[in-house]
């Protein structure tokens, strides 16, 4: 019998058009290859989840999907546009069609919660904001179920707090696709459940299409629709996490069933 979760992830897959395209993505740091012929497409209102181990370039695909790494090679295509392509205004215009949620919360220490989720808003004013920024801050805390902490300071919130401000900050412009950089790294078991049960309701609620980088297993089965196994540089291995989890490749099946 299918549960509520299982009920929103098949709702998040219906197929969409490509919202990501990649294309043979190469990239290395000196003699260090990280990406060196990767390929996987993303349809809207998906949730792909790209796993692997520790070190292994999960984190640098993403900032390649954003901008903040530029490739070696291969095409990468953003909602239909090729990144490389994209002069500076181009590149800014697009990034406010992404939200990035870093795997610190990556909170400014020296601002208040209100503050920081101010920020992305005073920071793309070319974006059209509809709605007070005094409203938006709230409805963004209120989907979060932080109402109470947004004259707090970073240092005053306890791990899972600062995550969740994370991805209020990310989700408060509402944009159309969501990165996620290890969004329950450091988290006890309890409150990276809680996480990853936040990331499907708002997907649900925001019908927005979402790549999370990770590692962790459980936040791979309850959040993806498909999952892309990083070794090697390349897309090794690519399926449901039911799928993934009847492999018969070792590598595979040490991962799944650690």
């Amino acid at each position: 019998m299918k549960t509520e979760l299982d009920i929103i992830k098949d709702d998040n897959a219906a197929a969409g058009e490509p919202v990501i395209v990649i294309e043979h993505l190469q990239k290395a740091f000196g003699s260090k290859v990280v990406l060196s012929d990767f390929s996987i497409s993303v349809n809207k209102g998906e949730t792909l989840v790209v796993m692997g181990k520790s070190g292994i370039g999960k984190t640098v695909l993403i900032k390649c999907i954003i901008g903040l790494v530029k490739p070696d090679g291969g095409k990468l295509r953003v909602f239909g546009m090729e990144l490389s392509k994209l002069n500076h205004s181009d590149l800014d215009d697009l990034r406010v069609r992404i939200g990035f949620v870093f795997q610190s919360s990556a909170l400014y220490d020296s601002m208040t919660v209100r503050q920081n989720l101010e920020f992305p808003l005073r920071r793309h004013r070319r974006k059209k904001i509809t709605g007070k920024i005094e409203d938006l801050v709230r409805e963004a805390l209120h989907n979060v179920g932080l109402e109470n902490a947004i004259d707090l300071m970073p240092s005053e919130l306890s791990g899972g707090m600062r995550k969740r401000i994370g991805i209020a900050r990310g989700l408060i412009l509402k944009p159309e696709l969501v990165l996620y950089d290890e969004p329950t790294t450091g988290l006890d078991p309890i409150t990276a459940e809680e996480i990853s049960h936040l990331i499907l309701e708002l997907q649900q609620k925001n019908k927005n299409t979402s790549v999370i980088i990770t590692h962790d297993v459980d936040l791979a089965r309850e959040t993806g629709n498909n999952i892309v196994f990083l070794n090697d540089g390349i897309a090794y291995a690519q399926g449901t996490y039911d799928e993934l989890l009847k492999s018969k490749d070792e590598l595979i099946k040490h991962f799944f069933k650690r």
